[in-house]
């Protein structure tokens, strides 16, 4: 969930919304709808193969059997059982082995149909869920409207503590309306709903459900062990819905925080895949027969923040001229050694199916800087810029940023903050400093959390009535040629005058023995967006 991917992130970003999904993620998006005669229809029909399909098929035949280790780079005491609370990308993992949703995500982000059949929708308010017939729960009970809608409710419930509760407040009713068929009606037209339910927080509970100190679910593993802050331990279920899978007897999910200690729990055999890689091991790790590396390209991006709130941050040739500061391929070069795509000043990244390709890319250009920066009288005066290790990239960024001012007449000082606290005590705290943002499934929920002038996470204090108007057009908007059409003119926006500095998109990194086959990437963060486990197998 996360702002930052990183432990403290989580722990103090204070968290009010939900936060969909954590960190490689970046990027996302919607609906793969068919319009026919006004309907807007996602049904099983082509589209849902299992979602393991095109990666098996290039790496051969799925073999059956035995049993792996997995490392990632968050466990806690607060690790939990319960979906709607999961706030850190193992907690992600963890409800993806024993639960499913009503969708899933594909690898460009739209929506594929998971315990639902189909969804339908006439103005993307009212949506009717077929359900899948013939799915059991691991304690035998078979999947009825009741389950699913008392686990979209429960949102709801402030008691609850769901971290999707700001999402699930679009849910104004659920009720059975078949034996087999739920009709949801949202608060206002939302054509991203399919996507929504397929973030982690949506799986689905048994109905009434509310101890959590075990899992019974729908997915492709049942819950053999699970002891918070340490491991959880699942093995296959035997009656799992989707045929042939998942295809390992039994997956463990361990945490180890300090990334050099994951990759040398992974060169040493003891573990077969770890996340969250840091580039500067890839050499090491591709190195050593018998592992790989897998990049995942995402919507992840350590952004600048140039709020305005008054002082030169406010002034929009100042901020102008400070993107112009940042030389993007550089950034790419040395600071992520490659790994990621470039970014311009908006938060929609290349995989989104709704990424503006037509918007001029914005050079480095000291002397173009320089001419802003004279526009704003700028003077002589320091500035102060915040960075921090918890924002990824962002100390090492903003040195590259204090090198090249003196070229364009400013006298930037780089205040340097530990990762502790730092969302808590920093960020969106002073008139420039860093950001860190997740990949987000969808450009909606994207623009709602840090782009919308009342969001909480609003980083550069940014109000563009024109922006909020569009948002909402754009969520109502079944037709989807129309939607992409508004958020690029959203995009341009953000990219005119946002108040943001985006110079890349990030990469997320997972390693992996070369036996272990199956794994592939969806964008919203690695580990195949915290799905893989019913998709690999280990080759003898």
């Amino acid at each position: 969930m996360s702002i930052d991917k990183s432990p403290e992130a989580v722990a103090h970003a204070g968290i009010r919304l939900e936060e969909l999904t954590r960190r490689g993620a970046s990027r996302r998006e919607v609906l793969r709808a068919m319009a026919a005669g006004g309907l807007m229809s996602l049904t099983g029909a082509g589209l849902l193969a299992s979602s393991s399909g095109a990666f098996a098929q290039q790496q051969g035949k799925p073999k059956q059997g035995g049993k792996i280790r997995v490392a990632t780079q968050s466990s806690s005491s607060a690790d939990t059982l319960d979906p709607a609370k999961g706030a850190l990308g193992t907690d992600y993992v963890r409800a993806n082995m024993f639960y499913n949703g009503l969708t899933e995500l594909d690898p460009h982000l739209g929506a594929k149909m998971a315990l639902a059949e189909s969804l339908d929708t006439k103005d993307a308010t009212v949506w009717v869920v077929k359900l899948r017939s013939g799915v059991q729960f691991h304690d035998g009970k078979s999947l009825t409207p009741n389950d699913v809608i008392y686990s979209l409710m429960r949102h709801k419930d402030p008691a609850v503590a769901s971290k999707a509760k700001t999402l699930a407040d679009q849910i104004k009713d659920a009720k059975a309306t078949g034996p087999n068929e739920v009709t949801i009606t949202l608060e206002g037209a939302n054509a991203d709903l399919p996507v929504i339910l397929a973030t982690s927080h949506f799986l689905i509970v048994k109905d009434g459900t509310t101890d959590f100190k075990t899992a019974v679910g729908t997915g492709p593993f049942k819950l053999k062990e699970f002891a918070p802050g340490v491991r959880t331990v699942g093995v296959r279920n035997e009656k799992y819905w989707k045929s042939g899978m998942p295809h390992l007897d039994e997956v463990e999910l361990i945490g180890i925080g300090d990334e050099s200690a994951r990759v040398n729990a992974l060169l040493s055999g003891d573990v077969q895949l770890i996340n969250a890689v840091s580039p500067r091991s890839t050499a090491r790790i591709k190195g050593t027969p018998g592992f790989s590396v897998l990049e995942t390209k995402t919507g992840q991006y350590t952004d600048l923040i140039m709020r305005d709130e008054g002082g030169i941050t406010g002034t929009a040739d100042f901020r102008r001229g400070l993107t112009h500061l940042m030389d993007r391929e550089q950034i790419r070069r040395a600071v992520f050694l490659g790994y990621g795509s470039i970014g311009n000043d908006q938060p929609i990244d290349p995989t989104n199916k709704y990424y503006l390709k037509g918007l001029p890319q914005r050079a480095f250009d000291p002397e173009k800087a320089k001419f802003y920066f004279q526009k704003a009288k700028l003077g002589s005066a320091p500035v102060q810029l915040y960075a921090s290790p918890a924002a990824e990239g962002s100390v090492e960024m903003a040195m590259l940023l204090q090198q090249v001012a003196p070229q364009a007449g400013l006298n930037l000082q780089v205040v340097r903050v530990p990762s502790d606290g730092y969302w808590s005590n920093h960020w969106m705290k002073h008139p420039l400093g860093y950001g860190n943002i997740n990949a987000r499934p969808s450009a909606d929920v994207l623009f709602t959390q840090f782009f919308k002038s009342d969001a909480p996470w609003n980083e550069a204090n940014w109000k563009n009535p024109k922006f909020d108007q569009m948002l909402v057009a754009a969520r109502g908007e079944p037709d989807d040629a129309k939607r992409k059409q508004i958020y690029g003119d959203m995009q341009q926006l953000v990219h005119d005058d946002g108040g943001i500095g985006i110079p890349m998109f990030q990469s997320s990194l997972d390693a992996h023995s070369s036996k272990l086959k199956g794994l592939g990437s969806i964008p919203l963060a690695g580990l195949m967006g915290f799905m893989f486990a019913e998709n690999v197998w280990l080759e003898a």
